[in-house]
């Protein structure tokens, strides 16, 4: 995603300076944005020439010449979402917005179909026994539980790399050879694989401590047994625009409570509501971390990752959530592995 720091314009800036921007600009476009960089509509040339030949001249503003209502992606939209936006309204080029309609940047769509590789690390939690999944696991790493006709963790090998993320380091230990066996060096799929043997459970956090070198780039943590399209270059982008130093994905979780809620005040009823809906947001088992998160990981001991946040946010060091909204499904269980198989080829 390309920063809009060059083609961002102010409504009261002139068409002679729009003018500038877009034909230096590579995208062709100008980001008309108000001060706090929400985004009030965009400029093309096109709209500059329809300005002057309604009798505007170069000096006068271009907030009257701005389109208003562009076509916007948000942080949370898929890739696939985006091209379909961009395919039916015949666009290059996507503003990208967060929640309060700042624009974050721009996505070049041709970027999107042909992505280039990027050097932020994947690391992939793939170690698991995964109990419950008995007696499907005994021979089988539940990362390799095959859903759709070929392995969870085929599946998030392949997303990632959709993005251009190719460098994968896999955290291996239970029946580790059935995952080197599949994958070996990640050629195969269009990625370069390295394998980080834990040599005991250090949980999800703990085999970090492991890695060499240490990564000099935000990373990806995920666990190996979901299933998601979420869109991971807009989680780099949304990590790196807060420089924050940890982000969690989160899912929104409902919870109703299968009963009339008595609300009581000493021994009098104020109100009563009936069967009332809980809304949570839960871990969603996924990660960026900055390089410096690593100083805080102990070496050679089981260190989870919730332990790890708790220890960022009580150093003041800036941890936020990304909200994923697409497709997500942790496999952790026979229901949700059945679950998965039949929606599969709905969502992948």
């Amino acid at each position: 995603m390309t920063p809009i720091n060059r083609i961002k314009l102010l409504p009261t800036s002139t068409i002679r300076e729009a003018l500038r921007i877009i034909d230096k600009g590579a995208m062709q476009i100008a980001i008309v944005v108000d001060e706090n960089d929400r985004l009030l509509g965009t400029l093309t040339d096109g709209d500059i020439r329809r300005g002057l030949l309604n009798n505007l001249n170069l000096d006068d503003q271009v907030e009257s010449i701005v389109f208003k209502t562009p076509t916007v992606a948000r942080l949370t939209d898929s890739k696939e979402e985006i091209l379909q936006k961009a395919l039916t309204k015949k666009l290059r080029q996507m503003p990208v917005v967060d929640e309060e309609n700042r624009v974050i940047g721009i996505r070049a769509i041709e970027e999107l179909v042909r992505p280039h590789r990027k050097p932020n690390k994947v690391i992939l939690m793939v170690g698991g026994l995964g109990t419950r999944l008995r007696p499907l696991t005994e021979e089988t790493p539940k990362p390799m539980l095959k859903v759709g006709n070929k392995p969870i963790l085929q599946t998030i090998v392949e997303t990632f790399a959709q993005y251009g993320f190719t460098d994968i380091v896999m955290c291996v230990n239970y029946k580790s050879d059935v995952i080197r066996n599949h994958f070996g060096d990640g050629s195969a799929f269009g990625v370069n694989i390295e394998y980080l043997l834990e040599e005991e459970r250090m949980g999800t956090a703990g085999a970090l401590s492991l890695l060499s070198p240490v990564p000099d780039e935000p990373f990806f943590v995920m666990n190996g047994d979901l299933l998601t399209n979420a869109n991971f270059g807009h989680l780099l982008d949304y990590h790196t625009d807060q420089d924050a130093t940890a982000t969690m994905c989160v899912r929104e979780y409902d919870f109703q409570v299968p009963y009339g809620v008595v609300n009581v005040e000493e021994n009098r009823i104020l109100s009563i509501v009936e069967k009332p809906v809980h809304k949570f947001f839960v871990s969603a088992g996924i990660y960026m971390l900055s390089p410096k998160a690593l100083e805080r990981i102990p070496k050679n001991r089981f260190y989870d990752m919730p332990t790890l946040f708790e220890t960022l946010i009580a150093e003041g060091e800036k941890t936020i959530s990304f909200p994923i909204r697409e497709y997500w499904l942790d496999i952790g269980r026979m229901e949700e592995y059945e679950r998965a198989n039949v929606e599969y080829h709905e969502f992948f």
